[in-house]
């Protein structure tokens, strides 16, 4: 998959009242667990004196390992609805927090499941979104000989480094396409007579 559909930023919106309970729903892009994880947290922190903030996230990395919460409510009602609408839309990298303000009145299981869900898609529908290209980072070290030839490789592939050191040798961080990297590695091997290092 050379293409992932996710956010552009942050977006966050409240829907109208469910008997008196408000629903908040936060998405946002992120790039890993840890990401994710530092994404709840805060949002946790910000809204600690709500009744519920119940959550789901989907990353690219691990696109089967489907992540949520439903935060006291009962089991099934509301991350599952969250996680849902998130893979309903082909979304990866994205995390989403549900917020709840209990109003006073019960919605049942039918209801929760409704409210969560409809705050989840109202949301990522707001939500900008863009397609980013799945790349990964390569490390190289080479001999100042070689630069012409490794930059001449780059350019084929229309690369950049991300970071260049030029110390005892040169060394790049590379963002590959994850369909190229293969051949990148090839070429650079071939340009450098074999010697260049990844790292």
């Amino acid at each position: 998959m050379p293409w992932v559909r996710t956010l552009a930023r942050r977006h966050s919106v409240e829907i109208d009242k469910i008997k008196g309970s408000r629903f908040l729903a936060t998405a946002s892009p992120v790039s890993s667990i840890s990401a994710a994880e530092a994404f709840l947290v805060e949002l946790k922190d910000e809204y600690r004196d709500a009744t519920h903030n119940c959550w789901a996230y989907r990353l690219e990395s691990e696109p089967d390992s489907l992540r949520y919460s439903d935060d006291g409510e009962p089991s099934g009602t509301a991350g599952q609805p969250i996680l849902r609408e998130i893979v309903g839309r082909s979304l990866l990298d994205v995390a989403l927090v549900v917020t709840r303000y209990y109003g006073g009145t019960k919605l049942g299981t039918g209801g929760l499941m409704r409210a969560y869900s409809a705050a989840a898609a109202v949301a990522l529908a707001e939500a900008p979104v863009v397609e980013r290209r799945i790349a990964e980072v390569l490390r190289i070290r080479f001999e100042y000989g070689f630069t012409g030839s490794v930059q001449s490789v780059l350019a084929a592939h229309g690369l950049k480094p991300e970071r260049a050191d030029y110390g005892a040798d040169v060394a790049f961080d590379l963002e590959v396409p994850t369909e190229d990297v293969e051949a990148v590695r090839r070429q650079l091997v071939d340009a450098t007579t074999g010697s260049i290092v990844f790292q």
